[in-house]
């Protein structure tokens, strides 16, 4: 059996030394030098490839470092496609909170009373619609199960799932809590949470995510590849550390499903962000309903905390609003002050670097740095100084070899 741990992000400290940049009206073009600097450093620290697009009012920064392949030398390009993991789940809460909207379904709705055979008896009837969207549910985590050594992930590259195939394997594991007692993250929710779009509006999801956000706003490096392994578009390869040069970024992606099969571009996520966090998706109501958050660590704020389908990180310059996403072979963080002036979405080509190291690699320090560099720009960032913050899980640990393997 394997257990989820925390998706441990660093996020670097400001030194107790450290003080404001005099001038904090400066605008990107005079924090592109600490950017690059920070850029490079990622690539040096071991990521093959590296994107990144911040945006501080109506300015507007997209770089790129390293690599898209280990096997030529064919640069990182800023507009490349990236598998975004479990960002997958805003565009998925989103949707659902829509309906809410439409007063075609209740956040405290029971779900069997929408997925009766799907989740019936008790379960059913104490399991919400919030309780999805805010993982408390209780539910377990399948793909705790399905990646259960590395032999796994070569059989999920050719593997077709479907929803139901997902939602048993989560169902018959323990709970993790009693219904609506604490935050237990799980990808099951959200492959639920894409049933239950299907059941009230008769498409599947990623048919109303295209109709309802990325034809709007114009998302069209944002896709769900559904069972389709490649990339479309340019992009990087993808991977996952303990395979070496071996590239995994064709993979059927139907092993994440409505929990994190999606792609898109670092451009993308920050317009998506900004018209969400903007309230052009979402009426007043419902959007703060979506930012009312439940603590990650209880006790531990520095930890964060989960809205619907959102998280919060604090950081040295304010509370930041996102997700991040992992699979295999790609990570992704998209964060953005809560009234969309400062954002920053970024993208790695490679997962599993952190498997039996008991403290942050190289690659986090350099990445969380770079990070919190567009995220404060009026801050002095030293990477030499750290915390380590979890924003919520997203690594399973085999026993025996203590294995780490990136899920979404």
């Amino acid at each position: 059996m394997v257990t989820s741990v925390a998706l441990v992000t660093t996020i670097a400290a400001v030194p107790a030394s450290a003080t404001a940049r005099p001038d904090p009206s400066r605008g990107p073009a005079a924090d592109r030098t600490a950017l690059r600097a920070a850029l490079d450093a990622v690539p040096e620290a071991g990521v093959p490839g590296v994107l990144i697009a911040v945006r501080d009012g109506q300015h507007d920064w997209r770089a790129a470092a390293g690599q898209a392949t280990l096997t030529g030398p064919r640069p990182m390009r800023p507009q490349m496609h990236h598998r975004i993991g479990s960002i997958t789940k805003t565009f998925i809460a989103t949707t659902v909170l829509q309906l809410v909207d439409e007063q075609r379904l209740g956040l405290d709705d029971p779900i069997g009373e929408w997925l009766p055979d799907t989740v019936p008896g008790e379960s059913g009837n104490r399991i919400t619609v919030r309780m999805l969207l805010n993982h408390t549910s209780g539910i377990g985590n399948y793909t705790n199960a399905i990646i259960d050594s590395y032999a796994a992930i070569s059989r999920m590259q050719v593997t077709t799932y479907t929803p139901q195939d997902l939602v048993a394997i989560g169902l018959a594991m323990p709970p993790t809590n009693a219904p609506g007692a604490r935050y237990s993250y799980s990808n099951t929710n959200y492959i639920l949470a894409g049933m239950l779009i299907e059941a009230i509006t008769g498409q599947d999801a990623a048919t109303e995510v295209q109709r309802r956000i990325l034809r709007p706003l114009k998302l069209t490096g944002t896709s769900f590849p559904g069972t389709d392994p490649k990339i479309h578009g340019r992009h990087g390869g993808g991977y996952f550390a303990p395979f070496g040069v071996r590239d995994i970024s064709e993979f059927n992606m139907s092993w994440a499903g409505t929990a994190g099969e999606m792609i898109a571009t670092t451009e993308d996520l920050n317009t998506f962000f900004r018209a969400l966090l903007g309230g052009d998706l979402l009426g007043p109501a419902t959007l703060d309903q979506m930012l009312t958050a439940v603590p990650v660590l209880p006790g531990q704020p520095a930890a964060g905390s989960y809205g619907l389908g959102i998280f919060s990180l604090p950081t040295p310059c304010g509370e930041f609003w996102g997700h991040d996403g992992a699979v295999l072979g790609h990570l992704a963080f998209s964060m953005h002050s809560r009234d969309g002036v400062r954002q920053v979405s970024s993208g790695i080509t490679i997962s599993g670097y952190q498997i039996g190291l008991p403290d942050p690699h190289p690659i986090d320090i350099a990445w969380s740095t770079l990070l919190l560099t567009a995220m404060c720009p009026t801050v002095e960032v030293s990477g030499r100084s750290t915390v380590v913050v979890p924003p919520l899980p997203g690594t399973t640990r085999t026993p025996g070899n203590d294995a780490a393997v990136a899920v979404p």
